[in-house]
């Protein structure tokens, strides 16, 4: 049986929505966006009627801050040429989204793009997140039902890079951005993509959170609360942005990346924020004078998860047993409050990135893959972990894009994430052109390409560091900022926003070509 949410009350419903149709609130919301985009067009002489009007789409692919502020300065190239209110979404994965979270909570950011451009890049500059305030979030975020590294990641790592703990939610923002375009934010889920089954490919809206091409959805308010059966069974307070900002761009969900991270924060550092949250407490149980044994320390703890970087995560699960166990009730003998210490030893020891209650959980419906339905809890991870770009979300054929603009910031091979695009799509009998490309352009790509053909929709791809605006090595560039590169300086982010505006301002012309053949071609 497919069940519904309520139209008048999403917010209240606390139902999974099974079917493939867009979100209402979403189809009013392109419904009005679309008298935009006409009048958009109309301004450079593209005509087309209401119901014709292209359904077009910007991309921002995954690459740290590198990212973040290459898609920042190529929106003000857009709105400068007057082109951004011609997308009807705005779509991303990873350090994309860090721009784009930091857009969305300025209502109505792109009809004062200059200003919020300005105030982003101050903050960027500024003294970051201080420890006492990164140990009270870390605090917070210790009290859901669920703790994982990517909380961790989102504390010591995200706040790093965009210097602020956002606290809004998706919902928060849902009546506030009237004049910009959609916003959907990419992940996927762990567990399909390791096994290869069942549907790997979870958006995020202001609206709704669920598996894009499967068809299930629930209120984003309601996305980490349990459910059983389709029905919500117990409440959990909405994830802030800081969080999902964190659980997009945890690069190092998958794979062996994961201890390497640990090892690098350094074992002071977790400790740094874990013993800020005991500060002003009684560890003693009252008299520290009475005490006669010495609880296992921390440092020692630590290391002997840190230590064995390389080690089967299974065999370090066990060999770090004993001293855990002797660790977390050394705690509770001295009055400690050892339940973070076991949450985060839990976390790391098991790789545990992204984890959040399955809201299919136990549901039998034969329209959901039966890999979606069995485990009480699902683990979303970076989606540029699989493709470096949320295509396979904007894909949806509800959502009928015309023209993908896909700005690709990744490391390694600039046409990576665009042919695993239609490598995939084709597996999936997803309409997708072919994308060929000159094999002398892997290491040397140009700035500009665009892949179309018979009922398929446009794609233009766009690489941040390619020939015409680095010259012959955009390698070296690729290089200089690499994704898990520190902070970067003003000098550098001011750099990566230029190369980036190039790759805007000398292309304006061929965009425009393109908006105006796929709204001929409707």
């Amino acid at each position: 049986m497919t069940k519904t949410m309520s139209a008048s009350k999403p917010q209240e419903s606390g139902e999974v929505r099974l079917g493939h149709s867009l979100n209402k609130k979403e189809e009013e919301f392109v419904a009005r966006r679309k008298n935009t985009v006409l009048q958009c067009l109309q301004k450079f002489n593209i005509h087309c009627s209401q119901d014709k009007v292209p359904n077009i789409a910007l991309l921002g692919s995954g690459g740290g801050q590198r990212a973040m502020v290459a898609l920042l300065e190529c929106l003000v190239q857009i709105d400068k040429a007057g082109l951004l209110d011609c997308f009807l979404y705005l779509s991303g994965v990873s350090g994309s989204t860090w721009c784009m979270a930091s857009l969305y909570k300025e209502p109505n950011w792109s009809t004062k793009l200059e200003t919020v451009k300005e105030n982003i890049i101050k903050r960027l500059g500024g003294p970051g997140v201080s420890w006492d305030d990164k140990s009270a979030k870390l605090k917070k975020y210790y009290m859901k039902d669920f703790f994982s590294l990517t909380d961790l990641w989102a504390v010591l790592f995200v706040t790093s890079y965009v210097k602020e703990i956002d606290e809004q939610t998706l919902t928060d923002q849902r009546d506030q951005h009237n004049e910009d375009p959609y916003p959907i934010y990419a992940v996927i889920d762990k567990q399909c993509k390791r096994r290869e089954e069942g549907d790997p490919w979870f958006e995020i809206s202001p609206h709704e959170a669920g598996y894009s091409l499967t068809g299930a959805f629930v209120d984003t308010c309601d996305f980490g609360s349990q459910f059983d059966n389709g029905l919500k069974k117990k409440h959990q307070d909405e994830m802030d942005m800081l969080y999902l900002q964190a659980m997009c761009s945890s690069a190092l969900a998958d794979g062996e990346a994961t201890w390497k991270w640990i090892k690098a924060i350094s074992v002071p550092e977790i400790k740094s924020v874990l013993d800020k949250m005991d500060q002003g407490k009684d560890h003693t149980g009252g008299n520290a004078s009475k005490t006669t044994q010495e609880p296992v320390g921390e440092d020692e703890c630590y290391q002997e998860l840190l230590n064995p970087v390389d080690a089967d995560p299974s065999a370090l699960e066990q060999s770090s047993k004993t001293k855990l166990t002797d660790f977390f009730r050394g705690q509770r003998q001295f009055g400690q409050t050892a339940d973070k210490h076991k949450k985060t030893a839990r976390c790391i020891t098991q790789r545990i990135w992204g984890r959040n209650y399955n809201f299919l959980h136990n549901m039998t419906d034969e329209s959901v893959p039966a890999a979606l339905l069995q485990k009480e809890t699902r683990d979303l991870i970076d989606a540029g972990l699989l493709i470096n770009s949320p295509y396979l979300s904007m894909l949806r054929k509800e959502r009928n894009i015309d023209l993908f603009i896909a700005l690709d910031f990744s490391d390694g091979d600039p046409f990576t994430t665009v042919r695993e695009a239609a490598k995939t799509c084709k597996k999936l009998n997803i309409p997708f052109p072919e994308v060929n490309v000159p094999s002398d352009e892997g290491k040397k790509p140009k700035d500009f390409y665009v892949f179309k053909g018979q009922n398929v929709p446009t794609v233009i791809h766009m690489p941040l560091f390619n020939v015409v605006n680095c010259g012959d090595k955009p390698g070296d560039w690729r290089k200089k900022y690499g994704i898990l590169k520190g902070p970067y300086s003003a000098e550098m982010i001011t750099e990566v926003m230029g190369v980036a505006g190039k790759n805007i301002s000398n292309n304006i012309e061929k965009l425009l070509e393109e908006i105006r053949a796929v709204a001929e071609a409707k």
